[in-house]
């Protein structure tokens, strides 16, 4: 216990300290699963709106592959991608394996299924009760999609925060093609496994606590920000 406290001592000490290896991590961190994201949702919501709206062969088998894609392992996620990535694989030419680039679009992979899944639920729900009006308007399809997107902005802020709690906590896929490699792809989560093997737990602490916190920061701002926007929109 007494060990147990002198690290969480050493963890707080050293945020307040700013650490700059500390800082360099943090940054690294928010960089790669805030590009992660913004791409999941370029990708995730056009498509979820696109499952939503759109009646085409296949449609069924679509929704239920997008919606099994949520549980993607991220572990494999990491494996595709190295393949991909490596001097072998197709995409070897970039030469991105073991930088931040691979590590967004591991990130990526994960978080699209999980926003596209989320947004076809909203934007169904919301066509079902908005499709006579839309009809009788003459709207086209993309028009139909545009106009259920902006209607549903605030509830899709769910998906996104979902989609960002996983990039947050995302170790798996990132460490197979970023390699926890010092002042180059180590981020918080795999600093927190990297130091907790060697037994240097303040530090590991430490970056859990910033973590955490991040999380609640992030989701109280855009949980403000919706309920705000919501009572403006609607005043």
């Amino acid at each position: 216990m007494q060990d147990f406290g002198a690290a969480f001592s050493q963890a707080f000490a050293l945020i307040l300290s700013g650490d700059a290896d500390l800082i360099e991590i943090i940054v690294l961190s928010l960089r790669v699963t805030l590009s992660a994201v913004a791409l999941a949702c370029a990708i995730g919501l056009p498509l979820g709106a696109a499952l939503a709206v759109g009646r085409f062969p296949g449609r069924g088998a679509l929704v239920t592959l997008v919606n099994a894609l949520m549980g993607l392992p991220p572990v494999v996620v990491g494996l595709g991608v190295y393949l991909l990535l490596s001097s072998a694989g197709p995409l070897g030419v970039l030469q991105l394996l073991y930088t931040p680039t691979a590590m967004i679009v591991a990130q990526t992979i994960l978080v699209t299924p999980i926003i596209a899944a989320l947004t076809r639920q909203v934007v169904e729900d919301l066509h079902a009760e908005y499709d006579e009006l839309l009809r009788s308007m003459g709207a086209r399809r993309l028009g139909v999609i545009a106009t259920l997107l902006w209607d549903a902005r605030y509830s899709l802020m769910t998906g996104a925060l979902a989609g960002l709690g996983r990039a947050l906590g995302e170790v798996g896929a990132i460490i197979v093609v970023g390699g926890n490699i010092n002042h180059v792809t180590r981020v918080m989560t795999t600093t927190i496994a990297l130091e907790t093997s060697k037994g240097n737990l303040s530090l590991a602490l430490g970056l859990g606590v910033i973590l955490v916190g991040l999380s609640i920061l992030v989701n109280g701002l855009v949980m403000g920000l919706r309920g705000s926007a919501a009572k403006l929109a609607y005043a």
